[in-house]
């Protein structure tokens, strides 16, 4: 695809579609910057809540001229202060999340700017094209951070969602590579996000240990926590989510110590986001690495595939 027929390009203005997921605290300019000058997407998070620190960190991205994007977590943001910045401030991409973004939209794309919404379920999907969303973040249950407890993986979900809509797709969860990213682009998206490959990146600025225990985790490494309340998250398998896992419930104390995870490398203050991507990590590299190496595999696997589709073979 050219930026001329894929939609996320024209959308983003970023050279590949691949996009750095909002992690709270983590996703802030020297991380967003690293990736956008990789040649994806890099995008600034407002779910820690720092208003005025985010609203710092989207300055510095607009002050830097690279491409980008902020994340808006409708249920997380206190006030409007950071929509009404975001919308003044010359964004012009946004993924909204945990929530409806129906009152958002028209404020947003006012300001010209392009809206996706991140959605766990077919249901909410069609819910936010009705309202009038560009595309859609399509998460799937194997991603970290704050999901849906009813678990749909991103291979069906972005299936079925390709089937009954025709927005452009940002396929979410379990893709580190191209290989990934080529199996998404045969379900339908036209482009990836990835959150955990991000975090066990050089210039992620969370502490050695946390990048240490993704590269160690294992596919099973990982829990869905908390299923029969809110939120339900996906975390590392640590004494601390053990703790949780047993007792099948978290109090609203249980994020506290989330920055002495990320910055103090203290793996048992609070859980350790991640997703059951990190199974698939083995080292810590820089944006740069996993952008080319992601679109030079991406090409590798879809020339093989299209060399098989003339020659109307398996193989």
């Amino acid at each position: 695809m050219t930026r001329d027929t894929n939609r996320v390009l024209a959308h983003t203005g970023a050279r590949y579609p691949i996009l750095q997921a909002p992690m709270g605290w983590i996703a802030r300019s020297t991380l967003a910057s690293a990736v956008s000058r990789a040649g994806g997407l890099g995008i600034i998070e407002t779910s820690s809540g720092e208003t005025a620190n985010c609203q710092r960190e989207i300055q510095a991205m607009v002050d830097s001229g690279l491409p980008f994007g902020v994340n808006l977590p409708i249920r997380f943001l206190k006030d409007e202060a950071m929509l009404r910045f975001v919308c003044e401030s010359g964004v012009r991409f946004v993924t909204t999340s945990a929530g409806s973004p129906a009152k958002f939209i028209a404020p947003l794309k006012a300001a010209g700017i392009v809206v996706y919404h991140a959605v766990p379920t077919l249901e909410t999907a069609l819910k936010c094209v009705e309202a009038g969303v560009d595309g859609l973040v399509v998460e799937g249950s194997e991603g970290g951070g704050f999901k849906n407890p009813e678990e749909v993986s991103t291979l069906v979900l972005l299936q079925a969602i390709r089937e009954q809509v025709d927005v452009p797709l940002i396929a979410a969860g379990g893709i580190v590579d191209g290989r990934g990213m080529a199996a998404a682009f045969a379900l339908g998206a036209e482009a990836i996000q990835m959150g955990t490959r991000f975090v066990a990146s050089a210039e992620s600025p969370v502490h050695a240990h946390y990048k240490e225990a993704i590269v160690s985790a294992s596919t099973t490494g990982t829990w869905m926590l908390n299923t029969r309340s809110t939120p339900c998250i996906r975390a590392l398998k640590t004494p601390f989510t053990q703790t949780i896992h047993e007792a099948g419930l978290m109090g609203p104390e249980t994020f506290n110590g989330i920055q002495g995870v990320y910055f103090g490398g203290d793996m048992n203050a609070a859980p350790a986001l991640a997703g059951q991507s990190a199974g698939l990590i083995d080292e810590v590299k820089t944006a740069q690495q996993i952008i080319d190496e992601t679109v030079a595999q991406f090409h590798a696997i879809t020339a093989r595939l299209g060399a098989m589709a003339s020659a109307r073979q398996f193989g």
